[in-house]
């Protein structure tokens, strides 16, 4: 990028360098270090928590609708709980496809068309799921579905990271996500109240989930591309500029005070899909990617298998259902707690810290058959694994340079999704061959190895800036920071 070295004014004593582009707009560098210099939260972000923690909830409920409908299916149509792990897998197929298309294309066309594009395409096939008259049809819905779910959320991250205030993001990506995963009661209290009302109720679990399409038609309306990718882009550069500005007047008049001055950020280095296959940007890809492999195996390997689980401990369905909706609500304060303390500690040392209790709790919960011990250590597993959700999606979004951000999400996201098509059926062959207790023992040593790989081989990324951390990864391609 050519440059020129402008001084512009913006407010009353509020100086802002201008990095300009060869035709006169404001750079990427220069947006990027009046974003990151914000002191608080706007106004206007205020209504894009709102929009996308909406995004959020229907995602959430839709992911989790078919776990609470499959002990009606089991009864409805006699399925095996092997057909219950190649259903629930084959959601997972489609994630892994729809967490790699769908960031390629927003790295190519714009955080925004995609996003909002996956929206209606879940929607759409969470309607059909409704529809589906045996196991086969379920199970290419939930591909479908599972492919515009995961396509949304990995975008949704990367929106977040780039358009939030450095010193702010990880907590507002955990606020978000609180607001999101209030879906995950609302599937499972849906569950409780609509699948024992009798048989072919459960489809109603799926039209409700359809219903993030209304939020996609607001988002249509109400929210702007990323200003970080269209001024790397070089596209709607004063469109960009003009947002900018809007977010920098919103927090001068919350404050009642100038702005900080802008820290200068390094210059983006050239990028290329090639990057992501050697060096520092590789490591990058294959820690973030087996952090997600056994995020996905611990965690949906635990909340997707509750309630039918729980039944061949001895529970009935409406005793199974019942457990899971009071396990669900553990899943707003889990996101919550993450808020204090996601942009003061290091986010992998947090990790780390969370998931060595997370592993202690699933022992419990799978190998003491006292009610009030399942419970609570279900609870508060349920919890914190919530908490470290929150911490490992701002973290993935952080570790990629701005040209490969969405791919290299995706491909992390993509993995630890496809590793769910394993974990369906890996399940269900523990609890054959070895029985309840064989389940959850590894259950918490994938927890476990969660926090190890972020640990000993994940990188600094709390209260850095994008730019920063992206620089690291490019500027020596055969080492990391």
């Amino acid at each position: 990028m050519t440059t020129t070295g402008e001084t512009g004014r913006t407010g009353p004593g509020d100086r802002t360098p201008r990095t300009a582009t060869t035709d006169g707009t404001a750079g990427h560098d220069d947006l990027a270090a009046r974003l990151d210099r914000l002191p608080v939260i706007t106004r206007t972000h205020r209504t894009w928590v709102v929009l996308l923690g909406a995004l959020f909830v229907f995602d959430l409920v839709d992911l989790n609708s078919f776990a609470y409908a499959a002990p009606a299916l089991r009864t409805q149509w006699g399925l095996s709980i092997g057909t219950v792990g190649l259903i629930t897998s084959a959601g997972f197929v489609g994630m892994f496809l729809g967490a790699i298309v769908g960031g390629r294309l927003s790295d190519r066309l714009g955080r925004r068309p995609v996003l909002i594009g996956a929206v209606f395409f879940y929607s759409l096939f969470s309607l059909a799921s409704a529809a589906s008259w045996d196991a086969t049809s379920l199970g290419v819905m939930r591909v479908l579905t599972g492919f515009g779910l995961q396509a949304m959320t990995g975008v949704l991250l990367v929106y977040v990271s780039e358009m939030f205030p450095r010193a702010l993001r990880g907590r507002y990506q955990s606020l978000l996500l609180a607001v999101g995963l209030a879906g995950v009661p609302v599937a499972a209290w849906l569950a409780r109240i609509v699948v024992p009302l009798g048989p072919g109720t459960w489809r109603w679990i799926f039209v409700f989930g359809a219903l993030g399409a209304i939020i996609g038609l607001v988002a249509l309306k109400v929210m702007p591309e990323s200003a970080r990718w269209q001024a790397a882009k070089g596209r709607d550069t004063e469109k960009a500029e003009r947002l900018v500005a809007q977010l920098e007047e919103e927090a001068r008049a919350r404050t009642g005070e100038p702005l900080p001055e802008p820290v200068p950020t390094p210059a983006l280095p050239p990028a290329s899909v090639r990057d992501l296959l050697r060096g520092a940007t590789l490591r990058r890809t294959v820690v973030a990617s087996a952090a997600c492999v056994f995020l996905i195996l611990s965690f949906y390997g635990f909340t997707s298998w509750v309630p039918t689980l729980l039944v061949e401990r001895g529970y009935t369905t409406a005793q199974s259902l019942t457990y899971a909706s009071v396990l669900a609500i553990a899943a707003v304060p889990g996101a919550l707690l993450a808020f204090p303390f996601i942009d003061r500690w290091e986010r992998k040392n947090l990790v780390f810290a969370l998931q060595c209790v997370v592993a202690v709790l699933l022992l419990v919960f799978g190998l003491v058959g006292n009610p009030v011990s399942i419970l609570v250590s279900g609870f508060l597993a349920s919890m914190l694994m919530q908490t470290s959700v929150a911490v490992l999606y701002t973290y993935i979004a952080e570790v990629f340079p701005l040209a490969l951000r969405g791919l290299g999400s995706g491909i992390a996201n993509g993995t630890g999704r496809l590793a769910g098509v394993l974990g369906g059926v890996l399940v269900a062959a523990i609890f054959t061959g070895l029985g309840m207790g064989a389940v959850y023992v590894y259950l918490a040593v994938a927890a476990l190895l969660m926090g190890v790989v972020l640990l000993f081989f994940g990188v600094r990324t709390s209260n850095r800036g994008l730019e920063e951390i992206s620089t690291g990864a490019l500027a020596d391609k055969t080492s990391d920071v």
